[in-house]
């Protein structure tokens, strides 16, 4: 679904990415992982199209990407969760999904029913308002409004983060699912190690904005990857 064929990203005079090459298929979830500071939100960002790539190629379903904006990115079926979720705290629930109908057609302007099956408290709470919304919750609706764009691949940048463990556990139930569909290539950065290595089929390792391991995790050891994530 995805290809990324040596990804630079610079901020300002600053290299962050260097050389960057990975696959992301459908009905699999590549997991990005690394320390700190090696330049994972940046990669999402690249792919997104919320930042920029200095240089390198990258294509979605065999079609070049060139360097579109974030907007044409999520109407070719780019979805982005972002670190921090993001969500617009003074809008209800119902109106932050309304947000993805921006890039779909106006007949395909209308929440399916599957995103309150796969977030039931979403219904529950469609008239809160997002800024009172507990952390999981946030996350829970920043998830949801990035499948209202019917997306062929998902970014995910540290979804678990500051969550309570039942919320966690309900969001990977939610990316098993997604995955079992078949029809989306999910890509996801995330520092909670065993929720990231549970759910992988793909494991890339980023260490100072280069590539230096991308395995099946079918062919690799648990500790293997666990130190060469490690500070």
């Amino acid at each position: 679904m995805l290809t990324v064929n040596n990804l630079t990203l610079h901020y300002s005079k600053s290299q962050i990415l260097s050389g960057v090459s990975l696959e992301a298929k459908a009905g699999a979830v590549t997991c990005v992982m690394g320390a700190n500071g090696v330049g994972k939100t940046s990669l999402l960002r690249a792919i997104s199209g919320a930042h920029p790539r200095s240089g390198g190629d990258v294509s979605l379903d065999g079609d070049p990407l060139g360097k579109l904006s974030a907007f044409q990115l999520a109407r070719m079926g780019v979805g982005y969760v972002p670190q921090g979720r993001d969500i617009f705290p003074l809008l209800t629930v119902t109106e932050n999904l309304k947000t993805g109908f921006s890039c779909l057609p106006r007949s395909e302007h209308f929440i399916p029913d599957e995103i309150y099956d796969l977030f039931p408290v979403l219904k529950e709470m469609e008239r809160r308002r997002g800024g009172d919304l507990s952390g999981g919750q946030q996350q829970q609706l920043a998830i949801a409004r990035a499948l209202i764009t019917r997306p062929k691949l998902l970014l995910l940048d540290e979804p678990t983060e500051g969550i309570q463990p039942n919320i966690v556990k309900h969001i990977g139930d939610v990316i098993e699912q997604l995955r079992a569909r078949g029809d989306m290539a999910i890509i996801l950065v995330e520092q909670f190690f065993d929720f990231a290595f549970d759910l992988a089929d793909q494991i890339v390792v980023l260490k100072r904005g280069e590539v230096v391991a991308n395995v099946a995790k079918a062919e690799v050891e648990r500790a293997l990857i666990l130190r060469q994530v490690s500070v």
